[in-house]
C-alpha cells in the first residue's frame, strides 16, 4: 500500500510539474497595444500570428494585446515604449510618423489609384521604412492596412465647395492633411481617433475620413453616411517591436517572428481588403449613401494635392523617400501600360 501511495504521489507530482511547465510564463514577453478594436479582423489575425510564435519557440516568446486604444494613442503607445511599460504596438501611420516621418509618404492624398499600385510601391519602399525605424530604436516586423479611405459625411458632399463648407476633421500632428487642407483653403478640427465619433455626434465635425471597415467598426457610419465615392487617400500603420529587445532574442526566436510575421500579416492585408469590400455592401443596407464624384472635381482635387507636396519637403518626408515613391510608382505604370491585354 506505502508502494502505491508513493507511486501516485510521484505520479501526480510529475503531472503537476509537467502542466506547471505547459502552462509557465513566457520567457520574453512582448506587451503589445493597438488602436484596432478588439474582435477586430486587426486584433483576431495578429492572435493567430502569435500562437505560431508561440509554437515555434517552445512558448518562450508570448505577446499580450491591449487592444482599443486602451494605452492611448500612438504617441502614448510609443512613450510607454520608451519608459518600457510597453513593447512594441500597432500603429497607424499618422501616429508613428511623428518618430519616423518618412513612413508617412505613402498617405499623400489621391496618390493612388489601385491596390495593385500600392502593393508594386509599398514593396520597393520597405527596405527603407525599414532602415528609417531601426534608426528610432524600433524593429519593423510588418506593414498593416486600414485601406483605401474615404471622405464620409453628416450631409452630402459632391464638389470642393461642399467640402469648403463642412467641418472636416484632420487627425491630430498629421502635416499632410493640415498641408492639403490648407491649399483647399479649409480649416479643420484636429482630433485624436477616439475622439471623432462623439465628434461627429455633437456636431463639432461634420466629414471624416476612414476606410469604409473602419467606418463600421468605429461606428462612424452611425452619423457620416454620405460617402464621396472615390479613395481620398491610402491609410495604412505598421507593426514595430522595441529594436532593444528584440536584438537580445536567440536569433532562432528573433527569425520565428519574421517568418510567422511574413505568414499572417499578408493574410491579414487580405482579409483587411475582402471587409472592406463586404462594408460596402453592409453600408449600403444601412442607408449609407454612395455619391458620386465628377472628373472636373477630381482633376481639381488632384492638383491640389500635388501643390501641398511641395510645402512638405524636406520638414514632413525627405525628398529621397518622395523621389522613390515616384519612381516605384511610374514603373509600376510604365509596366502595366507596355503589357498586352489579355
Amino acid at each position: 500500500m506505502r508502494r502505491r501511495a508513493s507511486l501516485i504521489t510521484t505520479t501526480f507530482l510529475l503531472l503537476l510539474f509537467s502542466g506547471s511547465q505547459l502552462h509557465a510564463a513566457p520567457k520574453y514577453l512582448f506587451k503589445i497595444a493597438s488602436l484596432a478594436p478588439a474582435g477586430s479582423v486587426w486584433i483576431e489575425q495578429f492572435d493567430n500570428f502569435a500562437k505560431e510564435v508561440a509554437e515555434m519557440t517552445g512558448g518562450e516568446v508570448g505577446f499580450r494585446v491591449y487592444p482599443g486604444g486602451v494605452m492611448g494613442d500612438d504617441q502614448s503607445m510609443y512613450r510607454k515604449m520608451r519608459v518600457g511599460q510597453l513593447h512594441g504596438g500597432g500603429f497607424t501611420m499618422t501616429g508613428i510618423a511623428t518618430v519616423v516621418p518618412d513612413f508617412r509618404v505613402l498617405s499623400i492624398p489621391f496618390f493612388f489609384e489601385s491596390y495593385a499600385e500600392v502593393d508594386a510601391v509599398t514593396t520597393g519602399l520597405i527596405p527603407a521604412f525599414k532602415e528609417r525605424f531601426h534608426e528610432k530604436g524600433l524593429e519593423f516586423i510588418a506593414m498593416t492596412e486600414v485601406g483605401f479611405i474615404y471622405a464620409m459625411s453628416t450631409k452630402p458632399i459632391a464638389t470642393v465647395a461642399d467640402l469648403k463648407n463642412s467641418k472636416n476633421w484632420s487627425p491630430s500632428g498629421d502635416p499632410i492633411s493640415e498641408a492639403y487642407f490648407s491649399v483647399l483653403d479649409i480649416s479643420p478640427v484636429q482630433l485624436s481617433i477616439p475622439d471623432v465619433l462623439t465628434s461627429l455626434q455633437s456636431g463639432l465635425v461634420e466629414t471624416v475620413y476612414n476606410s469604409l471597415y473602419g467606418s463600421i467598426i468605429l461606428q462612424w457610419f452611425t452619423k457620416a453616411r454620405y460617402i464621396a465615392d472615390v479613395p481620398y487617400g491610402y491609410a495604412y500603420g505598421v507593426f514595430a517591436l522595441d529594436a532593444a529587445m528584440f536584438a537580445k532574442l536567440p536569433a532562432t526566436h528573433r527569425q520565428a517572428i519574421e517568418t510567422a510575421a511574413q505568414t499572417h500579416f499578408p493574410v491579414l492585408l487580405e482579409k483587411t481588403r475582402e471587409s472592406n469590400s463586404d462594408s460596402r455592401r453592409v453600408l449600403a443596407t444601412r442607408g449609407a449613401e454612395f455619391l458620386k464624384i465628377d472628373k472636373g472635381t477630381l482633376d481639381i482635387l488632384r492638383e491640389k494635392s500635388e501643390l501641398a507636396v511641395q510645402t512638405l519637403m524636406p520638414g514632413s518626408f525627405s525628398k529621397a523617400i518622395y523621389d522613390q515613391l515616384i519612381a516605384l510608382r511610374q514603373q509600376f505604370r510604365d509596366k502595366t501600360t507596355a503589357e498586352p491585354a489579355n
